[in-house]
């Protein structure tokens, strides 16, 4: 069956009818429970390397570093996919959420080779995050000192 529409409002409200309604209170209330399950943990990891008599500043890039192993291995044996598929957005936010997004292209075009598929894959999704991220930075850094420099 074939429908030609020629009206921007008729296909509007045709999407509207057939798409599925959100449960946006719901979802944010699963991404609030998991996010926080995640960073509960990794306090977790952080007292847990204070315990073992580490310098604070030591288990600080301990805990990093145990967050970023775990979100790989999950990621790796595909189950972080399927708790972010019922956690949502609560698996993104943290530290977690940038291990997958890491090592995901890695894991999926590693059949490509070290060079050509690893690596060069390797930044696809979280490289411009980082990018944005860093000329963001530059950015304010540069307006908050010609405002300082005005102000004084």
């Amino acid at each position: 069956m074939v429908i030609i529409m020629t009206d921007k409002k008729e296909y509007s409200k045709l999407v509207k009818k057939n798409s599925p309604n959100s449960k946006t209170r719901f979802n944010c209330l699963k991404a609030f429970v998991f996010g926080g399950a995640i960073c509960a943990l990794g306090e977790g990891i952080f007292k847990f390397y204070i315990y073992l008599k580490i310098p604070e500043y030591e288990a600080k890039i301990f805990c990093s570093s145990t967050l970023i192993l775990l979100g790989i291995i999950l990621t790796a044996f595909h189950l972080y996919e399927k708790i972010a598929k019922h956690a949502g957005a609560g698996t993104l936010v943290p530290i977690t959420g940038f291990a997958n997004s890491m090592c995901s292209p890695a894991i999926e075009f590693k059949s490509e080779g070290l060079i050509t598929g690893l690596g060069a894959k390797l930044f696809v999704i979280c490289g411009p995050v980082i990018a944005y991220g860093i000329s963001a930075s530059v950015i304010y850094g540069i307006i908050l000192f010609i405002f300082r420099a005005w102000l004084l």
